[in-house]
């Protein structure tokens, strides 16, 4: 391994140039004016896994956006990894907040700024430079990879069930391998083992066929953003538990071994609170800030939208009320349960008086697995290489569907071998990566093959 790591640490500023272009791409999925866009970074993303020496490279077409597959299978009778990421990107609003532009790689105090430096470009790109430094100091790699990054991540992944499901045989492995997660805090690397599942749904309200003159009409009609508020309200009560009928009937509590475990981890609520600019912290009563974010589900709203909100004054009722709602969901919740006692939830709580429409936008299972699996245990001895220090052992509130889907249609168990930092506003203005933990990450990929071959 010892020429692997020197041609890493060689081509350190390298990796560093390769990775601004990639950045550059504005690939958007959420905007449909940015669609040529999402394609050249497909096409980007195929080129640079040809060039690091994985075979088969392609553009597999799906009804969105396309996959990119490559792999390497030169290794008989060793394990296979599949390795999942994305190399779509969130949209960049509020443009204005960013200190630099989002796809203009700009470094700052050790720390590259743009868009997907974070999530998920940067994570990708690490292993793209460990596999090189493989595949060119030692001809071959200790482990078979099968790479499929999709183009859909942050609108859903709409269309990668069917993918999997239509490519089973082609994506058998006997583990997955995904780099798109936070480490526990800045020097403290860590291995996830359980994420949050989601349900994602709008409401729309309306009371009239346009909006009315609040003095004309005060009184005489409902006003939807009224009752939308009302609606919102009935969702949590004060203590912070949702008060959806059967929602917590499925929940998998918190085990008392993982309850310790997260109390001898080194969090800080005072710095916690302070970093998020919170006055004071707010959660389901009974349950730890790690507990709630990591082991309970939610509820919360996403975004508001009705009557008038420009400068000045205007009395109107508005005819329409809109929200955005989210819950995270943890084992053993089942989605589709979930959105079906919310919509009769909705439907009862809202009034006659305005039309009521529940739309379900999407959603995803929550996983979680053993965190003394051989493969997970194997990404900590190399987390440990890579960046001198043991992992800490996480649970994680966000959601990636797609870990579900890997286990129930391939069997497979996964490992997130993340090495973002909470702080690097992954979907916020000023998106960033820490170049030492890219640098290490690279380093750490290049010891997880090695590890997994021997797991």
């Amino acid at each position: 391994m010892n020429n692997v790591i020197d041609f890493i640490n060689t081509n350190r500023d390298r990796y560093v140039g390769e990775l601004k272009e990639y950045l550059a791409i504005p690939s958007i999925s959420a905007l449909p004016q940015h669609s040529g866009d999402v394609r050249r970074c497909a096409e980007w993303t195929a080129e640079e896994m040809r060039r690091v020496g994985l075979q088969n490279v392609r553009l597999i077409e799906t009804p969105g956006n396309p996959v990119v597959y490559g792999d390497w299978l030169g290794a008989p009778g060793a394990p296979t990894i599949l390795f999942y990421g994305h190399y779509d990107v969130q949209p960049v609003d509020p443009v204005d907040l960013w200190e630099s532009p989002p796809f203009e790689a700009t470094i700052r105090d050790g720390e590259i700024y743009a868009r997907g430096a974070a999530d998920d470009k940067g994570q990708v790109f690490m292993h793209f430079k460990a596999l090189e430094a493989h595949l060119k100091q030692n001809g071959r790699l200790p482990v078979n990879i099968k790479i499929m990054l999709e183009g859909e991540e942050e609108v859903g992944s709409a269309h990668l069930d069917d993918f999997v499901r239509r490519h089973k045989n082609e994506l058998a492995a006997d583990v997955v391998v995904i780099s798109d997660s936070p480490m526990f805090e800045r020097g403290i690397p860590s291995i996830c083992y359980g994420l949050r599942g989601l349900v994602y749904f709008q409401i729309d309200l309306r009371g009239t066929k346009t909006d009315l003159h609040s003095g004309s009409f005060g009184g005489a009609v409902a006003n939807p953003a009224f009752v939308l508020a009302q609606v919102l309200a009935q969702m949590k009560d004060r203590g912070g538990r949702v008060k959806i009928p059967g929602f917590y009937d499925d929940v998998k509590p918190l085990s008392e071994q993982e309850r310790a475990e997260f109390k001898r981890l080194p969090f800080n609520e005072t710095k916690y609170k302070k970093d998020l600019g919170a006055p004071r912290l707010f959660g389901e009563t009974g349950y730890s800030t790690l507990e709630r974010v990591w082991g309970r589900p939610t509820f919360e709203v996403n975004g508001l939208l009705s009557g008038f909100t420009g400068e000045g004054a205007k009395t109107v009722i508005p005819a329409v009320a809109m929200a955005k709602v989210s819950m995270r969901l943890v084992p053993n919740q089942d989605p589709d349960r979930i959105a079906r006692l919310f919509e009769e939830h909705v439907k009862k709580a809202a009034p006659k008086t305005v039309e009521v429409k529940v739309t379900r936008m999407h959603g995803g299972k929550p996983w979680m697995t053993e965190f003394d699996n051989p493969f997970v245990q194997a990404a900590g001895r190399a987390i440990q290489k890579g960046f001198g220090q043991r992992p800490v052992f996480t649970r994680e509130g966000g959601s990636i569907p797609v870990v579900s889907t890997f286990q129930e249609e391939l069997s497979l168990p996964s490992v997130l071998f993340g090495v973002g930092l909470p702080d690097e506003n992954a979907h916020a203005p000023n998106e960033k990566l820490d170049l030492g933990n890219f640098h290490n990450g690279i380093i750490a990929s290049a010891y997880l093959y090695e590890e997994i071959a021997s797991a």
